[in-house]
């Protein structure tokens, strides 16, 4: 009896072992995937990449390795182009994030959202207000009286891009407050924290992710967020403050809410196994500790989606940036 019970344990650990060996999918990447990255270094989009590509590394959650690779030209456009120009390729994937809509709008530029191939929505990322930490203004409203007093174009407002979201959301600002800033465009949001810290600009509208180190060394000061409820994170940043303490814009008197997202695409022409195994891989991505550590660190908004519901959503963001855009006087001629 004991023999035949040994007997049936080795034989159902052999197979047990075939099973895990075997592919969990019908496709998986038999080459290098290129990661592409339509911003600068060191911004929230270069940061989320290359966080994914660690997390898969680390968890060998792909056999092939991802390399990420920066293509910011023309706002974004040189990395959305390569990836609708390789067709068929499922080696190829982007990350998204709002230049999605208004690189298009803004530009001209012959691509669109549905060029490509939607994977995930991975998160939306939140906006703050900023300043540096040795001004006087202890939150939005005294930092908007500040520019009412100084007049017209006499505070910067820096900014990732032109006619990009950190331009439409201050545009919004202006709007709301009756405030003229001269607006600053950088490559990245690690560079628009960088100017801050060095006073060469008044103010930024960075997301968290890509100013949360200079808040937390005290350079920076958060006034507000950019969205209708305070972000939920009560771990503390400082030794004072979490971004559950930031009050929303709306509260401190300025109506003016955007979010951003933070997408992944592939190139148009592939397979639904294609598609199948990225959708996976993304999802036991956003399984880990290492990600819900990044997605609290970063403060973003956790929101996940695929197929038909992230389509859904893409086609009514893409009509808001439109709206957004002309009311804003953004967008390329004959638009």
């Amino acid at each position: 009896m004991k023999a035949a019970r040994l007997k049936r344990a080795i034989v159902t650990a052999i197979a047990a072992s075939f099973a895990v060996a075997a592919p969990a999918w019908a496709w998986e990447p038999t080459k290098a995937v290129e990661f592409v990255v339509p911003a600068g270094t060191g911004g929230g989009a270069d940061q989320m990449a290359r966080l994914i590509q660690g997390i898969i590394v680390k968890h060998k959650l792909m056999k092939e390795s991802m390399v990420v690779v920066n293509k910011s030209g023309g706002a974004g456009a040189e990395g959305f182009l390569d990836v609708k120009n390789a067709k068929g390729d499922p080696h190829k994937i982007i990350i998204t994030l709002s230049n999605l809509f208004t690189t298009p709008l803004a530009t001209g530029v012959p691509f669109g959202w549905k060029d490509m191939t939607p994977v995930s929505m991975m998160a939306l990322d939140q906006f703050v207000l900023w300043v540096n930490a040795a001004t006087p203004y202890k939150n939005a409203n005294e930092f908007v009286a500040a520019v009412k007093t100084a007049g017209p174009l006499k505070f910067k407002m820096g900014g990732t891009g032109s006619k990009q979201e950190d331009q439409i959301l201050t545009v919004g600002f202006e709007k709301a407050t009756g405030t003229k800033f001269i607006y600053v465009p950088y490559k990245g949001g690690g560079e628009v924290a960088v100017q801050l810290v060095g006073n060469h600009i008044n103010a930024t509208v960075n997301n968290p992710i890509e100013a949360v180190a200079q808040w937390r060394s005290g350079a920076l000061r958060p006034l507000c967020v950019f969205d209708d409820e305070r972000m939920p994170y009560k771990s503390k940043i400082t030794d004072t403050q979490s971004w559950n303490d930031i009050p929303t814009c709306k509260e401190a008197g300025v109506p003016t809410d955007y979010v951003m997202l933070r997408g992944i695409f592939m190139a148009p022409g592939t397979t639904p196994d294609q598609l199948a195994f990225y959708v996976d891989l993304l999802k036991k991505v956003r399984e880990t500790p290492d990600w819900k550590e990044y997605m609290e660190k970063g403060a973003f908004n956790t929101t996940a989606m695929s197929g038909a519901d992230f389509q859904k959503w893409l086609t009514t963001a893409e009509a808001q940036h439109r709206t957004l855009m002309t009311e804003a006087g953004f967008l390329a001629p004959k638009q």
